[in-house]
């Protein structure tokens, strides 16, 4: 709706813009405070006061001088508690500490607009939504990550990619351990049509991680041993036996792959399934006697050959398996898949 500038407001605003943060500082204080006498006119229309309001905040930001920029907003909300900008001012001066690194008091405004004033547009964007970033930026704990993720999930569903917020949902139920709201959040991320081919900053494998854990969670988890130990010789006796439907009770039955090591778990050749059968039949299989020298604590490789002419070393893949929702297979070990051919 257009508004009326009466004669004076226009001559103080143009001097005020004449006055850029080069010019001298006592011409910038003289325009300001012509714009202090002008913003003591209470019949000022609204939207005039927001602009000498706005003028005056910029001039101190323009100059780095936050600490007189915060009093002067901060006075002014304290003493106009219905002002129509109110939400604006206090986003200007949580923008002032972030200027100065003072994250927690920028914290401490961005969440005293959320709770305490409405929503408003400016240049078409909410400052609501504005805070919500922000504070995801800024909080340092999981549980207020997970509350803000969520209201930009429910309020704002068409300014945020919700792909992305599910997986970052579940990553800050995990740090809290709550692994059944971890298992929704990975669901719902894998509902989205852009799962499988999002890329998120910081988390590169999204899509296995988030497929693997709800595939896990759905399975029988029958095959897990206690212990590598016990994984390795149950392997290596099948192997010795010939005996391939042991071997296939061993490996994993979600999310088992086979593949070069140039490849990716989530490429979808990499998980056809297969009976080991039609690689022991006629072949002689040979492992080593030890696992491979780059095994750790939670992963494990153990050397093969002789399975087929045209790729004779295949490499199992053992792992730890990571699975807290249920403390008594979380730390079990699974065979989780193959590289084939020499480690690169």
């Amino acid at each position: 709706m257009a508004f009326r500038i009466r004669p004076l407001a226009v001559l103080v605003l143009a001097l005020l813009a004449c006055s850029c943060k080069n010019a001298p500082a006592a011409r910038q204080e003289q325009a300001r405070q012509q714009l202090y006498e002008l913003l003591a006119d209470s019949t000022l229309p609204e939207q005039s006061r927001y602009a000498v309001i706005n003028r005056i905040a910029n001039s101190y930001y323009a100059q780095k001088d936050y600490s007189r920029m915060v009093l002067f907003l901060t006075d002014w909300v304290e003493k106009h508690p219905g002002d129509t900008y109110d939400a604006y001012w206090l986003l200007m001066v949580a923008q002032a500490y972030l200027e100065q690194d003072a994250e927690p008091i920028a914290e401490y405004y961005f969440e005293r607009i959320l709770k305490y004033y409405p929503d408003l547009l400016v240049q078409e964007k909410s400052i609501h939504l504005t805070c919500l970033q922000h504070l995801i930026q800024i909080t340092k704990t999981p549980a207020s990550r997970i509350a803000y993720f969520n209201e930009l999930v429910s309020r704002f569903p068409s300014d945020v990619n919700a792909t992305e917020m599910y997986i970052r949902l579940a990553q800050e139920y995990e740090k809290e351990g709550e692994w059944n709201q971890v298992l929704r959040s990975y669901a719902q991320f894998l509902e989205q049509p852009d799962a499988s081919t999002i890329q998120i900053a910081g988390i590169p494998d999204a899509y296995s991680t988030a497929r693997q854990m709800v595939d896990f969670s759905k399975s029988a988890k029958d095959w897990t041993f206690e212990s590598l130990d016990a994984l390795e010789t149950a392997v290596k006796t099948a192997i010795n036996r010939y005996d391939a439907r042991a071997l296939d009770r061993c490996r994993s039955k979600v999310n088992f792959f086979a593949m070069s090591w140039r490849a990716n778990e989530s490429d979808a050749n990499a998980l056809e399934y297969f009976s080991m059968r039609n690689f022991m039949r006629g072949n002689r299989i040979r492992y080593e006697a030890k696992l491979d020298e780059s095994s750790n604590s939670n992963e494990a490789y153990l050397k093969t050959r002789g399975w087929s002419p045209y790729i004779n070393i295949w490499y199992l893949y053992f792992r730890k398996i990571n699975y807290p929702v249920d403390p008594d297979i979380h730390g079990r070990w699974e065979w989780a898949g193959i590289y084939y051919g020499e480690k690169l």
